[in-house]
């Protein structure tokens, strides 16, 4: 996780507005502090910011300069996955099980960071984003058993993808899947996977700079939101 100075960073306390998203440093750091309210995060989202820190930092709040997106037409599926979709016995689910989701993916081990990001705070927080429909969660099964998930934040035709998990191998990628057919067919414009990974790559994501990132955004809030819960938005197929 990143250090902060408090000199080169913005400490929000109560109402505080976000500063501009130009004013970011060069690893996207942006902000520091000012809580996870509803309000607060939504705003941050509409914006071109998301949370992201440790037990162990204040609350920090980023806008990289690069962004990673995914399209739902792009998404790739190999010939190995399209297999394991349709032979896998694998099941799927939209908000069937929100809290074991977000909590399944903070107990999994990160390759780039120590501990989890996915502290009780954020944990909490994305709760109650769940509550009001705007948080939402993929669950992908297996005799019963969850087998691996994701979940995020839906605004306007943008799903912001903020993590996922699977205990079976590629039950997160068959997650994804799940996820980028519903949104195809909802007419979303792109997820946003945030930073870059090869794996995220791999899959059929791209990067952007962040100006391409804020008109994508921009252009996808002029829609209404999907909010409430996504049960019977998905069906197996």
């Amino acid at each position: 996780m990143t250090s902060i100075s408090r000199h080169r960073v913005k400490y929000l306390r109560g109402n505080d507005e976000f500063p501009p998203v130009t004013d970011s440093r060069s690893d996207g750091l942006l902000a520091a502090g000012g809580g996870l309210t509803t309000e607060r995060l939504l705003t941050a989202y509409r914006s071109g910011i998301f949370p992201w820190f440790d037990e162990w930092s204040p609350i920090l709040w980023y806008s990289p300069p690069v962004r990673c997106i995914l399209e739902p037409t792009s998404f790739f599926r190999s010939k190995s996955l399209r297999q394991k979709i349709k032979n896998s016995g694998f099941t799927c689910s939209f908000d069937s099980d929100f809290n074991s989701v977000i909590e399944s993916c903070a107990l999994i081990e990160r390759s780039f960071a120590t501990g989890t990001w996915i502290v009780p705070e954020m944990i909490n927080a994305y709760k109650l984003l769940h509550t009001k429909g705007y948080a939402h969660s993929v669950e992908v099964w297996h005799n019963g058993i969850l087998a691996g998930g994701l979940y995020g934040v839906s605004l306007g035709k943008a799903f912001f993808g903020e993590s996922m998990f699977h205990r079976k191998t590629d039950a997160s990628k068959v997650a994804l899947h799940y996820l980028c057919m519903t949104l195809e067919k909802e007419n979303f414009h792109f997820v946003d996977a945030q930073m870059e990974t090869p794996h995220l790559l791999s899959l059929g994501a791209t990067t952007i700079n962040r100006e391409d990132y804020i008109i994508k955004l921009e252009n996808a809030l002029q829609h209404e939101s999907l909010t409430g819960s996504w049960k019977s938005l998905f069906k197996n197929e």
